[in-house]
């Protein structure tokens, strides 16, 4: 079925306001909301006017070189959020199914570039879905009403206290590294957390396994490192509770059966 006419579409008003050079035509990916207009991609605005002004300002010392990242564009009122929308620079890549490993190094690359950057004041506002499952998977809100969907109890059960020290990360790289090669690897779609680096990485191996046909031997260079588990166990309990809080289909809980039981293989009965 061809969804492209349930979507909303950027007005006139708005490609002018992000001074669109070319057309808007509709992108896979994402949630299915995003158009290419040139050198742009517009959406309907999913974030703060905070929180892409921090973007652009933090985001703008690690583009170039060996990433490339997406970049918040201003409209011409200087706002980052115009009439409901949201632009940021297009960046040329697909997302590779397979590539799971670059996915990590490019997480790893990118986490190191930003691990002197300071936690950001917009993040302690934030109240979605995303944000609350990951403050119930690191202990912050209580996990008691969560203990009878599938899977949550016996992970909870195996979580103990990590050291890793938080900082910025990109909570969400799976599907939002695009690779154009020869170019460098493209970031985008930047969703902030505080968190240990080794959770992003999580985050990405408990997709992978969940969605995209892998096997725990195609990612086992990533999850040997010691005390992964307990990451891998938090990341499995954000995308898990994540989905209970938006309502996703129950039919979606099997595929984090065999992700859970690689993180309780690697924390240990």
């Amino acid at each position: 079925m061809n969804r492209d006419h349930d979507r909303p579409k950027p007005t006139e008003r708005v490609l002018r306001a992000f001074g669109a050079d070319g057309l808007p035509a509709p992108l896979t990916g994402g949630r299915g909301l995003a158009w290419r207009a040139g050198s742009l991609v517009v959406k309907p605005a999913d974030t703060t006017e905070e929180s892409l002004a921090w973007q652009a300002e933090t985001l703008g010392r690690v583009n170039g070189g060996q990433l490339r990242v997406a970049m918040p564009r201003r409209s011409a009122r200087g706002t980052f959020v115009f009439d409901g929308w949201m632009a940021s620079s297009f960046c040329a890549g697909t997302h590779e199914r397979r590539r799971w490993l670059d996915v990590i190094a490019v997480a790893d690359r990118l986490h190191a570039a930003l691990s002197g950057v300071g936690r950001p004041a917009f993040l302690l506002g934030r109240d979605d879905s995303w944000a609350n499952a990951d403050r119930v998977a690191w202990g912050e809100f209580s996990m008691a009403p969560y203990l009878k969907v599938p899977h949550v109890a016996r992970l909870a059960a195996r979580l103990a206290p990590v050291d890793d020290p938080p900082q910025l990360i990109h909570g969400d790289l799976t599907g939002n590294v695009l690779f154009a090669d020869p170019l460098p690897p493209a970031v985008i779609d930047f969703a902030t957390y505080w968190r240990p680096a080794p959770y992003a990485r999580a985050i990405v191996v408990a997709d992978a396994l969940a969605w995209e046909g892998a096997t725990p031997d195609d990612l086992a260079a990533a999850t040997s490192g010691e005390g992964f588990g307990q990451f891998l166990a938090r990341a499995l309990l954000f995308r898990i509770i994540a989905d209970r809080l938006a309502g996703a289909a129950p039919t979606r809980i099997p595929a984090y059966a065999s992700g859970v039981d690689l993180a309780v293989r690697l924390i240990g009965e």
